[in-house]
């Protein structure tokens, strides 16, 4: 898996807040792309713009992002394969299909066994190394850090749930992830933010980044913030174009809820 560009981008800020972005990265492996079908050239999964959504919302904030595509590997999965939803579906650890249940790749070259090792120690480790680090810098620092992990999907997916998802979609495990206050000030933003719906651990509960690291009893508290892609997109369907109108109306409400955060952090 050599021969790309590093797997991990850090932007270290002074924040008591690091953000997360663990699917906007696109890039993969020539060899690998090669073996995706039709369909899985597409990167529908992709978190599109997210990370152009949030730019300077917080200044002082640390972002680190993954730069490779969730095809190669989910950075927001398990790296044991266990499923974050049992009963449910959704992609694993090295998705064979697509959001829609669709195969992703050509008959016969999905990873196996040992390749999904490999992208592991390669990606999914790589990412999470510098992640941990920066929580553990920004915790030293202040004495608490906030992980707010940054992610988007398209508004209809039958595959994955009935109806129209919420504009904001909270998770946090059903508040094991963070203190109770932590919560409440990303609700009241939600609550306050007019022509916006929104649910706390409806669907999306918080994926394993959020699980891993929200230890609010010592005090690292961590929420998931999966958003509709209908609020800030042209269209959810290829080319899957950035809307600068929506995206501002939509920037408004995301960093009031940042700003929340930091200030909730600060006491």
């Amino acid at each position: 898996m050599s021969g790309g560009p590093r797997a991990v981008e850090v932007e270290p800020g002074e924040s008591p807040v690091v953000l997360g972005f663990p699917h906007t990265g696109t890039w993969l492996p020539e060899t690998v792309a090669a073996r995706l079908n039709e369909r899985g050239r597409t990167l529908a999964d992709t978190d599109w713009h997210v990370d152009r959504l949030y730019a300077g919302l917080l200044p002082g904030a640390t972002r680190v992002r993954a730069l490779f595509h969730r095809y190669l590997i989910d950075a927001n999965r398990d790296p044991a394969g266990v499923s974050l939803y049992p009963g449910q579906s959704t992609t694993g650890l090295c998705p064979t299909t697509d959001f829609d249940g669709r195969p992703i790749w050509r008959d016969g070259e999905a990873p196996g066994v040992e390749e999904i090792e490999e992208r592991r120690l390669a990606w999914h480790r790589v990412y999470h190394d510098a992640l941990q680090g920066e929580i553990e810098r920004v915790h030293a620092r202040h004495g608490v850090v906030v992980l707010y992990d940054c992610h988007s999907i398209r508004s209809r997916i039958d595959y994955l749930f009935e109806g129209v998802l919420p504009d904001f979609n909270v998770g946090t495990n059903e508040g094991r992830t963070c203190a109770p206050e932590m919560e409440s000030a990303v609700r009241a933003v939600c609550e306050a933010a007019k022509d916006y719906t929104h649910v706390v651990n409806g669907r999306f509960k918080g994926g394993w980044t959020t699980r891993r690291y929200g230890e609010p009893a010592r005090a690292r508290h961590a929420l998931q913030m999966e958003l509709a892609q209908s609020t800030y997109l042209a269209s959810e369907a290829l080319p899957f174009d950035y809307d600068p109108a929506k995206a501002e109306r939509l920037r408004v409400h995301l960093g009031a809820v940042l700003q929340r955060l930091e200030q909730a952090a600060l006491g």
